[in-house]
């Protein structure tokens, strides 16, 4: 007899079946054993009253790997459980095989929620990520992640697959991890960024789904050591808006598609996707920062980016005023940008680039690069490199690149920020930061 996931019992009702899975909790009531068997498609009740299974039931305990055989059969209407897809029915076991035992358990597992505290779950992260309130967290993500790709590939984007091993940093600066690469220097990327741009000589529209490396010192709610990018990079735009627009569908692509597949996660949550406006609204950063100093006080007008509690101002005024929960920031100063953002024509101290800002975080980063040889030579120099550790970079210019432009999404920003978790970690199926590499160093 062959495996049946436990959703499917629902429509075997009289027929007899066999189930595979972890038991999730257990009931013992003297002469009946009740369990509650956990397989990837939900919960089954199965009842133990057979005399030759009662001894061998009393004896399994949560976390328990089983095999069982039994009867589908429906449950009285009283005892419906209508939280539970298969709550209208029961197995009746018939036969049982303990496939593997588990060791006692460092916490409940059967609760609800996990009340553990943050360290204990990414201590013991191979098994909270069995539970009922960690599991649904990475659906959630495998269906945003999913989004992004329908969407591009709807949009005559190709998916691309780019190295992590790079041989100079994508953005400059110090905070790339060095690695000995046989007696040569190497480092993880911080992007895919330069290859995205490379590969448009061949692709014209790009996306790709990478691991990015940030060596920053920081411990805090919203970043990591090592995240998900969901990137994209499109030739011939006549505007940064264009860029700005394919954004703008992807994640308005990503609410529906949470929303409509993961409606019972959301509610279990206690959550909603982000409320959206009929156009999502835009803003200068330093309209931006002017607003925050005409509704808080707090003057940060001469700052060359938003402060986390800017970008929490921003998206109430975003609420308030224009009924959305994300908004584009746009105009981030040139020296505050990477050296291939495009500058303004029209204001060359500012560049066409942008945020998304949603629900007061930054998810996104985008903007207009820089498609002509020289000036993109001549601002590797500005930024203190040498353009000869960027030949491979650089050859795409050299041989021509149209105008372009492209933007990343945090795939784990977007999951904390939707659910409404309180840390990025709990976002992350194996979090790295300052101090984690599975556990505590």
């Amino acid at each position: 007899m062959g495996r049946t996931l436990v959703v499917d019992g629902i429509n075997q009702i009289g027929q007899k079946i066999k189930v595979s899975g972890w038991v999730n909790s257990f009931r013992s009531h003297g002469k009946i054993v009740f369990i509650d068997l956990r397989d990837r498609s939900g919960l089954l009740q199965i009842v133990f009253s057979k005399p030759e299974l009662i001894k061998g039931a009393k004896d399994l305990r949560n976390e328990w790997v089983v095999e069982v055989e039994g009867l589908v059969g429906e449950r009285p209407e009283k005892l419906w459980n209508k939280d539970l897809a298969t709550g209208k029915i029961e197995l009746d076991a018939e036969s049982l095989t303990v496939l593997a035992r588990a060791e006692e358990l460092p916490f409940d597992t059967a609760r609800p929620a996990l009340e553990v505290t943050l360290p204990t779950l990414l201590d013991y992260r191979p098994l909270s990520l069995r539970h009922p309130s960690v599991a649904p967290i990475f659906k959630v993500q495998e269906i945003i992640a999913d989004s992004f790709r329908t969407t591009l590939k709807s949009l005559d984007f190709a998916e691309a697959f780019f190295p992590t091993l790079v041989p100079t940093a994508t953005e400059g600066g110090a905070q790339v991890f060095h690695v000995d690469y046989f007696e040569k220097d190497a480092y993880l990327s911080q992007s895919p960024q330069f290859y995205k741009q490379i590969s448009l000589g061949a692709f014209e529209r790009v996306f790709t789904l990478a691991h990015a490396y940030r060596a920053e010192p920081s411990v805090t709610t919203r970043h990591l050591t090592e995240y998900v990018g969901l990137d994209a990079e499109m030739a011939f735009i006549e505007s940064y808006l264009e860029v700005i627009s394919v954004a703008d569908k992807v994640i308005r692509g990503i609410f529906k598609d949470v929303g409509t597949k993961a409606g019972d996660i959301l509610k279990a949550f206690g959550v909603t996707v982000p409320k959206t406006a009929s156009e999502t609204p835009k803003i200068k950063l330093r309209e931006a920062l002017e607003i925050i100093y005409q509704r808080t006080g707090r003057d940060s007008r001469n700052e060359p980016d938003l402060a986390p509690e800017d970008e929490r101002e921003i998206g109430r005024y975003a609420a308030e005023e224009f009924g959305s929960e994300i908004i584009f920031v746009t105009h981030y100063p040139t020296k505050k940008r990477p050296m291939y953002t495009y500058p303004d024509p029209e204001s060359p101290e500012e560049t066409q680039s942008f945020d998304l800002i949603g629900r007061g975080v930054e998810w996104l980063t985008g903007s207009r690069r820089i498609n002509n040889y020289e000036q993109l030579v001549s601002n590797i120099k500005k930024w203190g490199n040498d353009p000869a550790k960027f030949e491979t970079y650089l050859q795409a210019f050299k041989y021509g690149m149209p105008p372009e432009g492209g933007f990343c999404f945090g795939l784990e920003r977007i999951t904390q920020n939707i659910l409404g978790l309180e840390n990025v970690r709990q976002a992350s199926l194996f979090p790295r930061d300052m101090n984690r590499v599975d556990i505590t160093l």
